[in-house]
Parts: structure tokens; C-alpha cells; sequence
């Protein structure tokens, strides 16, 4: 199968972008390994993922909790010398933490005191970035930068979570490059507190390479590899 929506289509798409990643990461004098490429896998079918895990993919990111759990359940997550993470990316509610809680490796979005303690847990840890507000829109979900200090502490002292790092959305109408260099700052804020929070998850289809420049270790790539998304359920 040879068209752009088969296997073969996928395969050459992820090298591209595996390719383009490591090349930004050399521009910017850094080391390829430092950049985790996230597949955003999101509204497409349980088997797109069984083809990504074959081509040697093993980090996957959803953003809906529901169709997240559902798809999990039913790829799997690797073995413990192997695994599959799935990453959360998108905002979640506080009721839906407890099904976010049962499948993901991480969680990219937490941003304010209620959902540190929704995901709270005394049997497992779970990955936690804490993502930035780079504008005045609520509804984009995110921490400000006088609110991060306090919002950190509350991740550090929850059971079952360990802060990673800080995660963010380039703002629609501000140059990408600027935008991340204010969460390259806001990394830097972090490390004072916790010193190893030193992750960085910035960066999608059309941006990655400025993420990258400004620091990121995880970019989160969606349609540049998996192709069209089908329509939303």
C-alpha cells in the first residue's frame, strides 16, 4: 500500500519528521536524544497507533479522556522493558482525572491546585508538566507566571506525582520563537524550585522547530505524520 493515507504514507511521514526534529535540535547545538517526538494520535483509530508502535514509535499523545481510555485499552501499553506512554495533552477536568489516572504515563496539562489533587495517587506515579498561560484567555486553560511557584510546591507535596517540567501552546498571533522563549524562562523560574524539573513540552506540527531552539524536550506532532484527522466523533 502506497498512498499517502496507508502505512507506507505513515511510515515516510514519520521519518521526515524524525529527521526534521534532529535537525533542529543540531541547529540548535543540541543533541537529537534530548527531543521526545510525542505522536498526537488523537480522533484516529486504535489501529493507527498499532502502526505507529510497529514503526517503533512508543510515546503517543491524547487529548479527549474518555476516547483516550478507550483506545488505550485496547492498543495496551507495551511490556515493562517496552512500554507504550501515552501522554494527556489536553485540559482536563477534575472529574475526569481518576480515567486519566488509569492510562496515561503523563499528563501535560495540569494547570491549578484542584487537578494536582484529583490525580493524586498512594500506588503509582504519573508525570506532570504544568502548563503556562501565554495569554489573557481562559478558556486555554493554563497557570500564570505569579501563580507557578505555588502551583509547583502543591505537585511536589501530592502523592503519585512527579513534576517534570512545564508545558505550553505557542498563542495564535504571536511569533512562535518569542513565544516559547517565555517558557524557557519560565523553566528557569521552575528549576529554582524544583532543580529537576528541567522538561520542556513546546512545539506542534508548524512550530517544533522554534520550540526546540528555545529548549524543548518533548514536541508534540500531530498531522505532519499522521496525515488528516478524521472527522471529530
Amino acid at each position: 500500500m502506497n498512498d499517502a493515507s496507508g502505512v507506507d504514507g505513515l511510515a515516510e511521514r514519520l521519518v521526515l519528521v524524525q529527521q526534521s526534529v534532529a535537525d533542529a535540535a543540531r541547529a540548535a547545538g543540541r543533541d537529537p536524544s534530548e527531543v521526545t517526538t510525542i505522536v498526537v494520535t488523537k480522533f484516529h483509530p486504535p489501529s493507527l497507533v498499532r502502526d505507529l508502535v510497529a514503526l517503533g514509535v512508543r510515546d503517543v499523545g491524547e487529548n479527549r479522556a474518555q476516547e483516550a481510555a478507550a483506545k488505550a485499552a485496547e492498543v495496551g501499553s507495551g511490556t515493562t522493558a517496552d512500554p507504550l506512554r501515552w501522554h494527556f495533552i489536553g485540559q482536563l477536568q477534575t472529574n475526569k482525572a481518576r480515567i486519566v489516572r488509569g492510562f496515561a504515563s503523563a499528563v501535560h496539562s495540569v494547570d491549578r491546585p484542584a487537578l494536582a489533587d484529583a490525580l493524586r495517587s498512594d500506588e503509582s506515579e504519573l508525570d506532570c508538566f504544568l502548563q503556562l498561560a501565554l495569554t489573557d484567555d481562559p478558556g486555554r486553560g493554563g497557570v500564570t507566571g505569579a501563580d507557578l511557584p505555588s502551583l509547583a510546591d502543591r505537585v511536589l507535596t501530592t502523592p503519585g506525582l512527579r513534576l517534570r517540567g512545564v508545558m505550553a501552546v505557542a498563542p495564535l498571533g504571536e511569533e512562535p520563537r518569542r513565544a516559547f522563549a517565555r517558557v524557557r524562562e519560565a523553566s528557569e523560574i521552575l528549576r529554582t524550585i524544583a532543580p529537576e524539573a528541567t522538561a520542556i513540552s513546546a512545539g506542534m506540527s508548524g512550530d517544533y522547530a522554534d520550540a526546540i531552539a528555545e529548549g524543548a524536550t518533548h514536541v508534540r506532532i500531530g498531522t505532519a505524520i499522521t496525515g488528516k484527522r478524521p472527522e471529530r466523533a
